[in-house]
Parts: structure tokens; sequence; C-alpha cells
């Protein structure tokens, strides 16, 4: 694999703030858009290659692990991080159609659509959809996901709108989009004695039919809310699962709800 560096791809300092970042696109992908070089057929290849470095580097996740790579490995970063990326992880939650269709605008070129179907053939799928009161488009690349895990807020539709928009896409073009799962809340019942030590604790998640043993933090306190990662909701098309969040109640004495009920007669 050829290796790259996207920052020098864009011509931009490792400390470029994403204003800068996204002018340096800008006038590249304007000096090498294809309506204007239609006799330089060879500049797609090099429109492509911004393409990739902008979204990379204009998406902060996913900057900071490009990052990381190119301090560890140095020029053998770009391939590394490709190894983990498939063509849908690096455009995912790109506004590269948007500084296209500015383009199209201002100087009469082919929209967006038109010009990733021409760069990347049949990978490459747009897809929209309206509604009374609503309308939702975008683009996915149809190969296969690379990455074990994949963050939902990638997907620019949030709630109802976003689920609509992954059921309409999957119509569409087969595509299924990751949704990673919804946290679960439940409350856990202490003794006393069980919140000042802390230790082991049988508990039961019936949303999810397993039994689990939850460590407790000794001198946890009332209301206080423990967090198992990862055992929350399932996700779906290789999304993450949520978390599972316990609250604590400590019980109260017998002697100590008596008097509490009396207390509350005598108001």
């Amino acid at each position: 694999m050829t290796q790259r560096d996207y920052y020098q791809i864009l011509g931009v300092d490792k400390n470029a703030a994403p204003k800068q970042i996204k002018e340096a696109y800008r006038k590249l992908a304007f000096k090498y858009h294809p309506d204007r070089n239609k006799e330089h057929p060879e500049t797609a290849e090099k429109m492509k290659i911004v393409n990739e470095a902008y979204a990379v580097l204009s998406a902060p996740e996913k900057r900071r692990e490009y990052d990381a790579l190119r301090q560890q490995f140095g020029s053998s970063a770009y391939s590394r991080f490709r190894n983990n990326y498939s063509e849908q992880d690096i455009f995912s939650g790109s506004d590269i159609n948007h500084v296209f269709e500015e383009m199209a605008k201002a100087f009469g070129f082919r929209n967006f659509d038109d010009i990733f179907k021409e760069f990347y053939g049949k990978e490459y799928q747009s897809f929209k959809f309206k509604r009374p009161g609503m309308f939702a488009g975008g683009f996915v690349f149809t190969g296969p996901l690379k990455r074990g895990k994949y963050d939902q807020s990638r997907f620019p539709l949030p709630g109802k709108v976003g689920k609509l928009s992954r059921y309409v896409l999957k119509k569409i073009s087969g595509v299924e989009l990751p949704e990673n799962g919804v946290d679960i809340n439940d409350v856990i019942r202490l003794s006393p004695i069980q919140a000042q030590k802390g230790g082991p604790y049988a508990y039961f998640l019936k949303k999810k039919s397993k039994k689990l043993v939850v460590k407790i933090p000794p001198g946890v306190r009332d209301g206080q809310r423990i967090r198992l990662t990862g055992m929350g909701k399932d996700g779906k098309g290789g999304g993450t699962p949520g978390n599972l969040y316990l609250k604590v109640q400590i019980k109260q004495p017998l002697i100590q709800k008596i008097k509490k009920t009396i207390s509350d007669l005598r108001r």
C-alpha cells in the first residue's frame, strides 16, 4: 500500500484548526474538480485522495486515531490506519457532500451525487426520502465495515428520524448502519452493612435474563449510581451495547422506618 500523509495531502500543519483544514480542502476540491479538468482525467485520483484526507482530518475521533498512529509508526501510519477503516468508515459523518453542493451552486458544477458515482462506482450509494414535515438524505459505501465498533454519532440523524432513515436506507440499498444499544437503568437495595463494607452483590438483570455479580465499592452512598459498561441493550448491525446503571438505595433499619412513619403521621 502506498504510504501517504493526510496533512501533507491537504498542505496543512499537524496542529491546524478545523477551519484551516476545511479551507484547505475547499481550495483543493475546486482545483481538482473533474468538471474543471475534463481534459485531465488523471486528476480524479488526486481528488479522491484529497477527499479521503479531509474526511479523516475533519472528524475529531478519526483524526485522534490517525495522529496516534502517526506519532507511533511515522510514515507507515497510513497503511495501519486504512487496515482498520473501510470506505464507509472513512466517509461516515463527513460533510464533503455539502462542500461539493456549495461549488455546484456557485460555479454550475455537477452535484455531489453525480461526482461520487463517477469516482467510486457501485460501492457508492445515496439515499433520500420525504415525509410530511421532514426530509432526510445521505450517502454510504456498500463495502464491508472493518471496525469492530461503530460510533452512532457519525450518523447525522438522531432519534426517530434517524431510525426511519436507517430503515429506508436498508430497504433501498441493503445496507444496515450500525446502531448503538440504549442504556438500562435499575435499582439495587443494600443493607447499611453491605453499603459500608462493599464487596460482591448478586444481581439479576431481568431485561436480559442474565445473572451478574456486581462489585459494590465500600462506603457507597444512597442515590449513587454504579455503571456496568456494555451491559445495557445490545447494539444492532455491529453497534456497541449500552451501559447498565444501578442506582443504590440503602435500606433503613426497622426502628428508623417506624420512627419515620410516626413522624409523618404527626405532621
